[in-house]
């Protein structure tokens, strides 16, 4: 049954709307936002709206609602349309009448001749034909291909080999100390490249054992890279500093004084080469 719900502006009014007839379907509002003057106007989701302002809506597209429903400043009148709902529950009659607070809760019967078919009233057990075990009545002929496969079911068959297992078994169980057909086998030896004939060898650090490439310094008969020619004790790069060999390893003077420590009553004198 048709309704007229007006709502006092301004906007918003707190509903949402959805339909029209570029959709095929009513202008229905979908939402109610609480608290809001939809809400206290008692406005449902659900609820079609038939009318805006005095408009109806059988032909006002989902746009044209919008847009009237914004024009509405002061006050928007609604008409719409609420499905009503029916609750049944079954009563409970004593005496004849029907009792006010009992609900009978007792399936009824339901009369099965109502359906035209009854299938499977009574369940048996299904039986599939072709399945039986039992051989084939003799009034029946039987095919060369189907008495090959039921005398391979019945003798015991062994399990089946590859030709390719075959020959290795054969190879194995040869007497002779080593199977026909075989050879032995070394493991594969790494062969240290040789270097080309004509081409340059890079001398090898002294210090860190890698190969220099670009600028080489030159300590007796040792090589060096120049960020590597420094002390032994302090890392002091030694260069324009002067370097001493103690025992094989470069050091600094005053690293090179403490280890060449003189006999008593002598005293240590460094002596520069001559140049």
């Amino acid at each position: 049954m048709p309704q007229n719900v007006i709502l006092q502006g301004p906007a918003p009014w707190g509903f949402r709307l959805s339909g029209g007839i570029d959709f095929n379907q009513p202008l229905i509002i979908t939402r109610i936002t609480p608290g809001s003057k939809a809400s206290a106007a008692n406005l449902c989701p659900g609820d079609v709206i038939i009318a805006i302002d005095g408009l109806g809506t059988e032909n006002m597209t989902h746009n044209d609602a919008q847009e009237r429903i914004k024009a509405a400043a002061h006050q928007l009148c609604l008409k719409i349309e609420r499905a009503g709902t029916k609750l049944w529950s079954p009563q409970v009659s004593e005496d004849g009448k029907a009792h006010p607070f009992k609900i009978n809760l007792e399936a009824e019967p339901q009369d099965m001749n109502y359906f035209e078919h009854r299938h499977n009233i009574r369940p048996k057990p299904f039986i599939v034909s072709g399945r039986s075990s039992d051989p084939p009545p003799n009034s029946v002929p039987q095919s060369d291909v189907y008495r090959m496969l039921h005398a391979n079911q019945e003798e015991p068959s062994q399990p089946r080999q590859s030709g390719s297992f075959k020959v290795l078994q054969n190879l194995v169980s040869e007497e002779d100390g080593r199977p026909v057909g075989t050879r032995s086998v070394k493991a594969p030896v790494t062969k240290i490249p040789t270097a080309m004939p004509g081409a340059q060898k890079v001398p090898l650090c002294d210090k860190c054992g890698n190969g220099i490439l670009g600028t080489v310094v030159k300590a007796r008969d040792k090589y060096r890279h120049p960020e590597c020619f420094v002390c032994s004790d302090c890392n002091l790069n030694l260069k324009q500093k002067g370097y001493f060999f103690v025992e094989g390893q470069l050091y600094c003077e005053a690293h090179a004084r403490a280890r060449m420590r003189p006999p008593e009553g002598y005293e240590a004198v460094t002596v520069y080469p001559k140049c």
